[in-house]
């Protein structure tokens, strides 16, 4: 049964002010308006649904009808109940008392139009990023402190005050600030204790660390600043470091702008400690593997990090300003990132290089025992780096085929050897042989070289 009876459309078509409308055409228009009326209706059921609404209300009607293309509905809403009104001469026909209003008596009033009133739409900001609220014009200003109140418009309304609320502190628990305050007194006092290394071996496990993150970061950036003459307080902050990094539970990604300034300041800085003991060159190796960590777990999200850190290592190993150390730092920082920066950045500069590191090897030119070494450390990094390139060439290439092993084994306590293709000798032609005679100098050499028997003999 129609829903839009034909009778409703003669009316509908009576208050435009057409009057000759067949029944036929009444009829079909009857179930056209039904037919788009189920349309519509269908569309608003989907938008109620997509909102996670049971109940349909007249934004989804209003939606459903811009998803058609109509022409939207222009009316003041209202939440005031709908008054239906009978039909003269209809028992069964109502209508809503919707009264028409004229433009042209709104506008001849004195009074100024309203402003239209705007769309309702959305726009995302970071309110905080970390606990760290940023100075953009969408967040409140920090020195806004207590109500403020809206100033009076021209019109005379009294502005209602405006709640302005500070924004909250990164607010850590007990807990986690007594773990931060051990762990800090642990990096910068008792470093080689065993507690430093369980209190690491947590660091890389504990699950609930993420808070933590950014203090730890902007402690070890404080730290290696002020500390560059303390061996073991450096030394412990790359440990500090590396545990952090292999914490799966943490997204230390953030913070990787604050940790890398740190990082690279204890690869390539001309002085890692004070004392003549400090083995400055087992931190910078150490640090060149945390270098080589972090360029291959977070390259592929930043993708300036690799290459901004290439340029900063390679600068300071083809300085020629820079100290024999910082380019020892720099070499082990290049070789740690992969044989093709290897070959890409060191191979090309080396020969140039070495005509500047020559006469620091030299004792000749260069009589401070002290540069000496210094440079001989750099040029076994060299070598290295340049042994370790062509290693990597080298497995590329398929297993070239070998020479069979001679067979080996024990019997009686003698070294027994089968060559292959040769005759076996008998103790008859063992017999036969003149006695081997002693020359003078095999005693010298057996008194000088003295035969040691390997376990296999004894």
């Amino acid at each position: 049964m129609s829903i839009v009876l034909k009778e409703s459309i003669e009316v509908i078509v009576q208050s435009i002010g057409i009057s000759n409308l067949s029944a036929d055409a009444a009829l079909a228009l009857a179930s056209d308006v039904e037919y788009r009326m189920r349309e519509i209706m269908q569309e608003a059921i989907k938008c109620m649904r997509h909102s996670r609404r049971t109940t349909l209300t007249t934004d989804d009607v209003d939606a459903a009808l811009t998803l058609r293309n109509f022409e939207p509905i222009y009316e003041f809403a209202s939440g005031d109940p709908l008054q239906f009104i009978r039909a003269v001469g209809h028992k069964d026909l109502f209508y809503i008392d919707d009264k028409e209003i004229d433009f042209k008596d709104v506008t001849h009033h004195d009074t100024p139009l309203p402003k239209a009133p705007l769309d309702t739409s959305i726009m995302c900001h970071w309110l905080a990023i970390e606990g760290i609220q940023h100075a953009i014009p969408e967040n409140a200003p920090v020195e806004v402190s207590g109500v403020l109140d809206v100033k009076r418009p021209e019109n005379g309304d009294i502005g209602l005050p405006v709640d302005i609320r500070l924004p909250v502190r990164h607010v850590l628990s007990m807990k986690l600030q007594l773990y931060f305050d051990k762990m800090t007194e642990l990096t910068i006092f008792n470093s080689d204790s065993v507690l430093f290394k369980e209190a690491l071996v947590s660091l890389v496990t504990d699950p609930g660390l993420h808070p933590l993150v950014l203090y730890f970061t902007c402690f070890i950036a404080d730290e290696v600043s002020r500390g560059l003459g303390n061996f073991c307080i450096l030394f412990a902050l790359m440990r500090l470091v590396r545990s952090l990094l292999k914490n799966p539970h943490i997204h230390i990604e953030p913070y990787l702008y604050q940790l890398m300034p740190s990082v690279v300041t204890c690869l390539v800085a001309k002085k890692l400690g004070n004392r003549f003991a400090d083995n400055h060159w087992e931190l910078r190796d150490y640090t060149a593997k945390l270098v080589a960590l972090i360029c291959k777990r977070y390259g592929h999200v930043y993708d300036t990090l690799q290459p901004r850190l290439t340029k900063t290592l390679i600068n300071a190993f083809l300085d020629p300003k820079r100290a024999i150390t910082q380019h020892y730092g720099a070499i082990q920082g290049l070789a740690a990132l992969g044989s093709n920066v290897v070959r890409l950045l060191i191979l090309p500069n080396i020969e140039p290089y070495l005509r500047v590191l020559e006469p620091e090897m030299l004792l000749e030119s260069q009589k401070n025992e002290m540069k000496r070494h210094e440079a001989w450390t750099v040029y076994g990094a060299l070598l290295h780096a340049a042994g370790q390139c062509i290693y990597d060439q080298l497995k590329s290439f398929p297993a070239l085929p070998s020479h069979p092993p001679h067979t080996f084994w024990r019997n009686n306590a003698k070294v027994i050897v089968n060559v292959p293709g040769k005759r076996k000798a008998t103790m008859e032609d063992l017999e036969q042989q003149p006695p081997s005679r002693k020359l003078p100098w095999m005693g010298l050499l057996m008194l000088r070289f003295p035969i040691v028997l390997c376990p296999i003999c004894k």
